[in-house]
């Protein structure tokens, strides 16, 4: 549809959008008329707007003199029109810090990100968190209260996950160590999914010189690591960003049904098919979004990547449909891009 509007008709759309982004309110002639230096009277700008009404990329939401564009009116926009801005230099080192694995958990840097992006676009943030499947660095158990042992785990790129198991009461030290030693030799230099089954196969037939009590401890420590290669953590935080421009009772209830439809793992597992069907930052705008069967918001989303190239996650944010797509589309673009180096 784009190539049927005349230049004119253009930059008169493009002026309405932006206004409508940074503002929230309905856009009349008279602002664009303004914005264009008197070049063109409200007359034949209002004239442009009925125009595109008829097109169906405006509507008047009220009876005022104002447009606001449509869903479809946002598509034509991000797909024909956007000017995508550049990540600043300071919001580079902003997202490489955030993002900095070392020594932390995988969820931890994850969670970080996404509330670094709910922070720059004031939007929620949302990412699935994939199951790491590096190769193993460093494992051990460490004694916590009676009954309880942390397991550690440390892979190659230095991202740590722990799990607390329980383990038979007045377990002594020397077995936690023993546990500790002797899946180091089985794991380290391979991926958990690689060396489990061996390891427990091992066990239940008792190939091991290990003695019961450490058997039972070893399992339990592979048990916490247990299900399929694509169970993962859904994390959204900045929800409450959402809540900013509610101004009417459908609102609120609009963002209700959302908030209902981010704690479900049906959303993850539908934000994860999405984004492997396409290459780079994706946009789903109002009732295309994936997450939800409601118009009002834009999800804008990006999948993260393994050394094989595979899609394990994914990144974004999701607020209203006047977001600055401009602007957050490159912030998710390079965090997703950052995320593929970490987890590669």
């Amino acid at each position: 549809m784009i190539s049927e509007l005349n230049q004119r008709s253009r930059e008169i759309f493009r002026m309405i959008v932006d206004a409508y982004v940074s503002s929230g309110e309905p856009v009349g002639s008279r602002t664009i008329s303004r914005r264009l230096g008197m070049t063109l009277s409200p007359a034949t700008i209002r004239n442009v707007m009925a125009d595109l009404e008829e097109q169906g990329l405006l509507y008047a939401p009220h009876t005022s003199a104002g447009r606001i564009p449509t869903e479809a009116g946002l598509r034509l926009f991000v797909n024909g029109l956007l000017e995508i801005g550049a990540v600043t230099e300071e919001e580079r080192e902003a997202i490489e810090a955030k993002c900095n694995a070392s020594g932390r958990t995988l969820p931890d840097v994850l969670t970080e990100a996404t509330l670094m992006l709910s922070g720059l676009s004031h939007c929620a943030g949302l990412v699935m968190a994939p199951k790491s499947d590096r190769p193993l660095r460093h494992i051990e158990f460490v004694p916590l209260a009676p009954g309880r042992a942390l397991v550690v785990l440390v892979n190659e790129d230095g991202l740590v996950e722990n799990r607390v198991v329980e383990v038979p009461l007045g377990l002594p030290s020397s077995t936690l160590q023993m546990a500790s030693n002797f899946l180091s030799a089985k794991l380290v230099g391979r991926t958990l999914d690689e060396a489990r089954q061996q390891v427990l196969h091992e066990i239940q037939e008792q190939k091991t010189e290990l003695d019961e009590v450490s058997r039972r401890v070893v399992a339990a420590g592979l048990a916490t690591w247990g299900g399929s290669p694509q169970d993962g953590q859904f994390i959204v935080r900045g929800q409450a960003k959402l809540l900013e421009d509610v101004t009417a009772l459908s609102d609120l209830e609009r963002v209700r049904a959302l908030f209902e439809a981010l704690e479900t793992k049906e959303a993850m597992l539908r934000l994860l098919d999405a984004t492997g069907k396409g290459d780079g930052v994706q946009v789903f705008i109002g009732a295309e979004n994936v997450l939800f069967n409601h118009s009002g918001c834009s999800l804008i989303v990006s999948p993260f990547r393994n050394g094989r190239e595979q899609v394990i996650g994914a990144i974004g944010v999701i607020g209203p449909t006047r977001i600055n797509y401009a602007r957050i589309i490159p912030l998710v673009d390079y965090t997703a891009k950052v995320i593929s180096r970490l987890v590669g």
